[in-house]
């Protein structure tokens, strides 16, 4: 689909039957919808009435290792989510993202008309870097939230939060790194790392979505 900045691709993920709401993810600044927790996610949510978009920026269609610049990545996220809007009928829709993607999802949340947002390993601050804080972009978002975030991301931990208010929703994923992998010696497996996540995003946007 076209944006100002080049073409992205949406691949979705129908939900059989009676469509709940959409739930509208992007990836992160070091890869793509082939991310663990977004693939996990695409198959989780459609059986629980929630149709999946997983959106590939146009940096990555056209096959560019870099991200652009935050400002950017907006100015194609918009049209992106009023493009998928013809194919919603109306319906509800949340956007989400991993890392820099959940940095988009907040900043355009209220100019997308997103009834909420799945921050997934929401990227608080560089590495070794917690005073240059990101805090403000999730805390702007001004629809509910929902931030899972792995307990060993050395993005920012979980207990590194602010508090997020009333609308705020913050899940931490025991064990998890920044890709929410775990550790073969953990005492908890990938699968059920994911299931983690896909069963806190799953019960959150049902509430949401309605």
């Amino acid at each position: 689909m076209p944006t100002p900045v080049g073409d992205a691709r949406a691949t979705l993920y129908p939900a059989p039957g009676t469509v709940r709401g959409w739930f509208v993810a992007s990836h992160g600044a070091g890869g793509g919808i082939e991310a663990r927790d977004l693939a996990a996610l695409a198959a989780a949510l459609p059986p629980l009435g929630v149709t999946v978009a997983l959106v590939e920026q146009p940096w990555r269609v056209a096959g560019k290792k870099l991200a652009p610049a935050p400002k950017r990545l907006d100015e194609a996220w918009i049209p992106i989510v009023d493009a998928l809007k013809a194919d919603m009928a109306g319906a509800r829709f949340a956007v989400a993202g991993r890392s820099a993607g959940a940095r988009v999802a907040c900043r355009t949340a209220a100019a997308t008309g997103a009834a909420g947002v799945v921050a997934l390993a929401f990227p608080l601050h560089p590495p070794g870097k917690p005073a240059a804080s990101r805090a403000d972009e999730l805390l702007g978002a001004g629809v509910p939230t929902l931030v899972l975030q792995g307990d060993r991301d050395p993005f920012g931990g979980p207990d590194e939060f602010p508090a997020l208010g009333a609308t705020g929703t913050l899940t931490p994923v025991p064990h998890a790194d920044h890709g929410f992998a775990v550790a073969k010696r953990a005492p908890v497996s990938q699968d059920e790392t994911l299931k983690t996540i896909t069963d806190a995003a799953g019960t959150w946007l049902v509430k949401l979505l309605g």
